[in-house]
């Protein structure tokens, strides 16, 4: 049998088991343009957004024009516009499995040759927020200050020819540039990637650009727009080639942006929207004053651990998170790490019973529905997840023996190899500098710590330098489990 192509027009045809749109999809016009159509958005807002659809007529006017900002999103691009816009989105947990076609997408725009149709977009004053999910890198952040790196090249090309931005920063700043020249309200950028106070960081580097740019417009941005932050959090593997073949076999539906996801998902967002906002609270979606406490529990108990336990484990040759943390020792480390170190990092959480999240955390690591790679976690996470923690408790002088240990993985990483010498891909924006850095030190972590623009002066605070080094140099004599196992037995976890 011929596998069915997923369209509007072939919703009669669905295979059993998928749950078409309850709403009419031709009906959804724009509303919110999103910058970077990966994964978690996917998952996260345009599902969100499609379930309110399905509760709330009015929420129709809250369509999601999607941009790719890269040449290796054409291929994902060109897949969801042949699909009108339509994908299946795969929720598992255990046995249960869930299947949706999600319909708030409403159309693509190829961002990468060109920002000129993306810019347009923003233009319609229907246009009331633009949300965005590019990873951290996406924002020339200077990862030790986070503020706008004006070194580099791309910022600086922006600045030189503001009308054709390449950058999120200088879209965001065009796009409210011409805003105001055409008399249109301004609208909500909204920051979706797991950056502290990201709203913040977000505003700070649309300020910085525009006031190298034009200060009066710095000045109508900051009367005018509004930067929320939020906190976000789902699960989300890069589905594989491999993976879009087998389902397309099992299901008999043709879905070249299928995806598979978590059951669980959480958003809590600051109420901060110049131009509206959909009700996404009737949908599950929190609403606060302040998102600092639950921000400080995500990034600090769910992605240090995601990253220190991704390092150990790929360096222990496993390729899923779920295997490295069903791994006992790993298992209990990250326990340990959770309770020892960054947990007393935070503040109270309203609303939340914190020995019962950390619980939920292993058993949704630990899920093998969901196969979530080490190498995605190592190429996605910034170290500043782990570099934040370590930075409060060195400022209160508390041991950081454990996030010490999951930094000196990831620097042992970097050579490229993990204990039985397979190779590791090491996808990163430094990537060459980290692999020189990596050789030069051997079991020294000093050449590595020295990046200025990933460690600042934290990583030539003698402290961190002999706590990573301490156990870099086991790493390096007697391999990542036995380190890891002797420091078990001396009781460091």
């Amino acid at each position: 049998m011929r596998p069915v192509s997923l369209s509007r027009a072939n919703f009669p045809a669905l295979p059993e088991g998928f749950e078409a749109p309850s709403f009419d999809s031709r009906q959804v016009s724009p509303g919110i343009v999103h910058l970077g159509l990966g994964g978690f958005h996917r998952a996260h807002m345009a599902r969100y957004t499609h379930d309110l659809m399905g509760l709330d007529q009015g929420a129709l006017q809250w369509g999601i024009k999607g941009a790719g900002l890269r040449a290796s999103d054409k291929g994902l691009l060109d897949a969801l516009a042949a699909q009108d816009g339509l994908y299946s989105l795969i929720e598992r947990e255990g046995e249960c499995e869930k299947r949706t076609v999600i319909g708030s997408i409403v159309s693509v725009i190829d961002a990468s040759a060109s920002a000129g149709e993306l810019l347009a977009a923003i233009d319609a004053p229907e246009t009331r927020i633009v949300s965005m999910t590019v990873t951290e890198n996406g924002y020339h952040l200077d990862q030790a200050t986070k503020t706008l790196n004006f070194n580099s090249p791309d910022i600086l090309a922006d600045l030189a020819d503001p009308e054709r931005p390449r950058t999120v920063p200088g879209i965001l700043v065009e796009a409210y540039r011409r805003r105001w020249r055409l008399g249109l309200p301004a609208f909500t950028a909204l920051c979706c990637d797991n950056i502290q106070h990201n709203g913040n960081v977000l505003k700070g580097l649309v300020l910085a650009f525009a006031n190298r740019a034009d200060p009066a417009l710095a000045r109508w941005i900051e009367a005018n727009a509004s930067f929320p932050n939020s906190m976000v959090d789902r699960i989300t593997p890069v589905p594989t080639a491999e993976e879009i073949a087998a389902f397309r076999n099992e299901t008999g539906l043709d879905d070249r942006a299928v995806l598979h996801t978590e059951m669980f998902r959480q958003w809590v967002v600051e109420d901060d929207f110049v131009a509206g906002r959909p009700a996404w609270e009737k949908v599950g979606v929190q609403f606060v004053e302040d998102v600092t406490p639950y921000e400080f529990m995500k990034l600090r108990l769910l992605n240090a651990s995601h990253l220190a336990v991704a390092a150990i484990g790929q360096l222990c040759g496993y390729e899923l998170i779920g295997e490295a943390v069903s791994d006992p020792l790993i298992g209990r480390y990250m326990v340990a790490l959770m309770d020892r170190e960054t947990g007393p990092t935070l503040m109270p959480v309203p609303g939340v019973d914190l020995p019962l999240y950390k619980h939920a955390l292993i058993a949704r690591f630990s899920n093998p529905a969901i196969r979530d790679t080490t190498q995605r976690v190592n190429t996605d996470a910034p170290i500043n997840y782990l570099l934040e923690p370590i930075r409060d408790r060195l400022a209160l002088d508390q041991p950081i023996d454990l996030l010490a240990l999951g930094l000196a993985a990831w620097c042992r990483r970097l050579t490229g190899r993990d204990d039985r010498g397979i190779p590791i891909a090491i996808i990163h924006p430094l990537a060459g500098l980290l692999a020189d850095k990596a050789r030069e030190g051997d079991s020294d972590p000093s050449p590595i710590l020295a990046i200025d623009a990933l460690f600042g002066p934290l990583g030539k605070d003698p402290r961190l330098v002999t706590a990573v080094g301490g156990w870099l140099t086991q790493i390096y004599e007697h391999g990542i489990r036995s380190t890891v196992e002797a420091a078990a037995e001396r009781g460091c976890f």
